[in-house]
């Protein structure tokens, strides 16, 4: 039986389907791919906001009953699925509806994975440039939009795009007072420090902590990326626990980083990332 379930909302590209499959390495883990859980909350809450049978009814005896409907509906949409005692969600909306989700779960953990800006769109551009033979939405020579790196990282940085979407949410938290909240792990110090950073997690989750094998990372999750429209391996993982050299002035160009650098000096000062 499901005794606690964690939640992670991160940066597109900054290791989040790896540390679902670290973590899927202790035993007393169920851990998900993107997951449309929340999409069933928000299903219910739009159903809950506007059927007149609610609206009708006591609206305190209403909202009690649909915050236990929410909270018995993810428990059990997990129960049925596993016997494990712990379940990571993944799913990148949890960080910005935390208060949605507080209502719901007492003080709900949340672990929100980052990477430096420009890494994460240099890792957008290669999967771009390496997938020539595949139709990408990015590119319309038509209307000559996403036709040059330039346009490509306007594109990638819009709030109706995955990463732009990302940076907003973020943005959002830290304006509304919730970060401390939420447990950031930098993919980088996961990478070079990955005992300490799980020590950290754990602590996070109070939960018993396990020792981890970073050199032998089974890819426990199964994601089918074309249904995205995507790269069908988007999330396929190493192996082992690796970061290559940053490459991000190569791939993008040295004006591109300093504009991102920049732009989102916010986003740079909060996860202490540097020139």
């Amino acid at each position: 039986m499901v005794n606690k379930i964690f939640f992670q909302s991160s940066m597109p590209r900054s290791g989040s389907t790896l540390f679902q499959n670290i973590l899927g390495q202790n035993p007393d883990f169920y851990v998900t791919p993107t997951s449309g859980v929340l999409e069933l909350l928000f299903g219910a809450r739009m159903n809950f906001t506007n059927s007149p049978e609610f609206k009708a009814q006591d609206n305190e005896l209403m909202e009690a009953g649909f915050k236990s409907f929410c909270k018995e509906g993810m428990y059990g949409f997990y129960n049925a699925i596993t016997d494990k005692k712990y379940v990571l969600d993944k799913s990148r909306g949890w960080g910005v509806y935390r208060p949605f989700l507080s209502e719901v779960i007492e003080e709900p953990k949340i672990i929100c994975m980052v990477r430096d800006l420009r890494s994460i769109l240099s890792s957008y551009e290669k999967i771009y440039r390496k997938n020539s033979l595949r139709h990408d939405p990015i590119r319309n020579d038509a209307t000559a939009t996403g036709t040059t790196v330039h346009k490509r990282i306007d594109e990638w940085v819009h709030p109706t795009n995955a990463i732009g979407r990302a940076l907003e949410r973020l943005f959002e938290i830290n304006r509304l007072g919730y970060s401390d909240k939420i447990l950031y792990v930098k993919y980088e110090d996961l990478c070079f420090h990955p005992e300490t950073e799980m020590k950290r997690i754990y602590e996070y989750l109070e939960i018993p902590e396990f020792q981890h094998d970073f050199d032998n990372i089974e890819q426990i999750t199964k994601e089918d990326d074309a249904v995205y429209g995507l790269t069908p391996d988007l999330h396929t993982i190493r192996k082992s626990l690796d970061m290559n050299a940053n490459d991000y002035r190569e791939v993008l160009g040295k004006d591109i980083c300093d504009w991102v650098q920049n732009n989102y000096q916010w986003y740079f000062s909060m996860f202490n990332y540097r020139h």
